[in-house]
């Protein structure tokens, strides 16, 4: 089964449905990697901060799959955004992964107490023109944030990974994402385990009417909303359970009742704010 892509506004593809490794130990990284390759999985999602890309890059290695079959993201994190110190980094983390380029190269947090997030912007830019990556994005980036970059360099991120879920939708981001081409991954989108999304009346209904599991629907609503996801997992078989998820489709009633679980008061939010993480 081939995963469905989306157009980046730089005009790369991206598998809309990938693994994400957060929290995934280096120690079963590799396994779990290569299970998620053996499953079907082409998009990888990993970090600096993981601190598993040499993990992701050891499956890589002995998977035989095809380089260009695959999609490659990490990202830069906090302590390297200034002067010259996205250059050693993305150059670390290729040779982590093993590798010439990776595909998506991201700004982790904006840090703004820093006030280095343009500096960083700038020189992911730079690292996109040398060839390092073929798309540049961010992670965690507010609607200023947004603004800052693009007002600075001109250039549009490619994405914006941010926290989003049905409890916790962003939606002032994610509206101000599809006015400006730029495409949003969700990140936590099942709410690592921290809201019981499962349990709600929305999910339950559409799970048993479509014959599927509650998370495969929370999936669903990810996908038919546009957004990229990539659920985690060490289990094979819910590696399996996360991509059969192509198969259905949410009704539009079920989608705006699924919908209605944000309560809009951000309380739904399971990580850090972005302005308090510096």
């Amino acid at each position: 089964m081939t995963t469905p892509t989306v157009k980046l506004n730089d005009g790369h593809d991206i598998p809309q449905l990938g693994y994400g490794v957060f929290k995934v130990p280096p120690a079963e990284t590799e396994r779990a990697v290569t299970e998620a390759l053996e499953v079907g999985y082409r998009h990888i999602d990993t970090a600096a901060i993981y601190g598993n890309e040499q993990g992701v890059g050891a499956a890589i290695a002995a998977s035989g799959v095809a380089r260009d079959e695959l999609f490659i993201t990490t990202k830069l994190w906090n302590d390297r955004h200034d002067g010259e110190e996205p250059h050693a980094a993305i150059r670390e983390s290729l040779d982590k992964l093993g590798l010439d380029q990776v595909d998506l190269y991201l700004v982790h947090w904006p840090t703004p107490a820093r006030k280095n997030h343009v500096h960083a912007w700038e020189k992911l830019v730079e690292i996109r023109d040398a060839g390092l990556t073929r798309s540049i994005g961010v992670s965690n980036f507010l609607v200023p944030h947004l603004e800052d970059i693009i007002a600075a360099t001109g250039v549009t991120p490619a994405v914006d990974q941010i926290e989003l879920h049905p409890a916790y939708q962003q939606r002032d981001v994610t509206d101000w994402a599809a006015a400006h081409g730029v495409r949003i991954e969700s990140w936590g989108p099942l709410g690592q385990g921290k809201y019981d999304l499962f349990g709600t009346e929305p999910v339950e209904a559409a799970a048993s009417a479509h014959g599927k599991t509650p998370a495969q629907v929370v999936l669903r609503w990810h996908l038919q909303h546009g957004f990229i996801v990539f659920p985690k997992s060490v289990r094979r078989e819910r590696l399996e359970e996360n991509l059969d998820v192509f198969d259905f489709e949410l009704t539009a009633a079920e989608i705006s009742a699924i919908d209605a679980l944000d309560p809009g008061d951000g309380s739904g939010r399971v990580s850090v704010h972005p302005d308090e993480l510096n």
